[in-house]
């Protein structure tokens, strides 16, 4: 069965910056709503439908939580659900604030 991978801060601005990836936040609405990476999808039971039905399969994603522990589950699911390249980023939305602030915004 195919795993998830880990990604850090620096390699996820990296391949965003160059438009390789697509960034999932699965952070509570009320967290996503106050910040989060610019382009961010917040994926939720209630979008994950939205979600399968905009992205290919073979779009790498990287799945972001508050610290990289929560998104590691999430990033296994969408393995199962079929995306081929699932990245669970290392350190979370904090570690991308404390090293990236320019590049988070609110709604």
């Amino acid at each position: 069965m195919k795993e998830f991978k880990h990604i850090s801060v620096t390699d996820t601005f990296t391949r965003l910056q160059q438009g390789e990836i697509v960034i999932v936040d699965i952070r509570d609405e009320q967290s996503f709503s106050a910040a989060h990476i610019d382009g961010a999808f917040h994926l939720t039971n209630g979008t994950l439908l939205q979600f399968t039905q905009q992205h290919d399969f073979e779009q790498p994603v990287v799945v972001v939580c508050y610290h990289g522990n929560s998104s590691q589950g999430a990033a296994q699911y969408l393995v199962q659900q079929g995306f081929e390249e699932v990245y669970s980023m290392d350190g979370g939305f904090e570690g991308w604030r404390h090293n990236f602030p320019h590049v988070s915004s609110a709604e």
